[in-house]
């Protein structure tokens, strides 16, 4: 009887246990979801409901306290990292936040991209398609989130085989060779643009934090990181076609 009383006695303070454990997770790291947060926002594009995202992401870091062993030897704020980024693109998904006359430019843009030749500049966007430069930018990165949610939706864990996960022999110097050109494509950037890129990419900072070191407003500084990305990736592709013709 007694050893009964005393088995029931450990599994109830495991419990307590695990629970306080989990609590404790959830709380020491509540600024995580503010952080997975503020690194999205600078990819969404305009008039999403932020604060329905954070309460998604809270959501997810208590999904990833419940579920998280430590015994795998893994760190806990990885495994809730990939857990609260993938409640709040999941509410995006879910909620569809593109209106209709951002899907009527993305559209625009999509098919002025297709028949200018490359490599395209934003100005080219803008005299193709009859819109703003801002326009443009806020089009660029609702197409780039839409691009976004396909591929996490579709990149699941498990999706590869272990063939796919393999690198061939020249990934290294491919990878190292790309470094070099995004590099020199920073560079080139516009100032003001460069700067963003450092802050939002190199120094880790947020939107907020950056309109205050760059005295500019959130929405300006996200129009900046869309239009430079999009040179950044523009200036690659340039290379690359550049290099194939080489080899051709």
């Amino acid at each position: 009887m007694s050893n009964a009383v005393s088995s029931e006695a450990i599994q109830t303070y495991q419990r307590v246990m695990d629970h306080q454990r989990r609590d404790e997770l959830i709380l020491s790291h509540l600024p995580l979801v503010k952080h997975v947060l503020g690194r999205l926002i600078g990819e969404l594009p305009p008039g999403v409901d932020i604060e329905n995202l954070e309460q998604s992401g809270v959501l997810g870091l208590v999904e990833a306290a419940g579920k998280f062993d430590p015994n795998r030897n893994a760190q806990f704020k990885t495994f809730a990292f990939l857990r609260i980024r993938g409640a709040i693109l999941d509410t995006l998904r879910q909620a569809s936040p593109l209106p209709q006359h951002m899907l009527e430019r993305v559209s625009r843009i999509r098919k002025a991209y297709r028949v200018l030749p490359a490599p395209v500049t934003l100005d080219a966007l803008v005299e193709a398609t009859g819109m703003t430069a801002d326009e443009v930018s806020d089009a660029l990165a609702a197409d780039r989130f839409a691009k976004m949610v396909s591929w996490e939706q579709t990149a699941q864990p498990g999706g590869l085989t272990p063939m796919e996960l393999v690198e061939p022999p020249h990934a290294e110097v491919e990878r190292w060779e790309t470094i070099q050109q995004l590099t020199e494509a920073i560079e080139a950037l516009p100032e003001r643009e460069r700067l963003a890129v450092t802050l939002y990419y190199r120094e880790d900072l947020r939107l907020r934090e950056m309109a205050k070191v760059m005295n500019l407003s959130e929405s300006r500084i996200s129009r900046l990181l869309s239009r430079a990305l999009f040179t950044l990736g523009e200036a690659l592709r340039a290379k690359n076609i550049h290099a194939g013709a080489l080899s051709a």
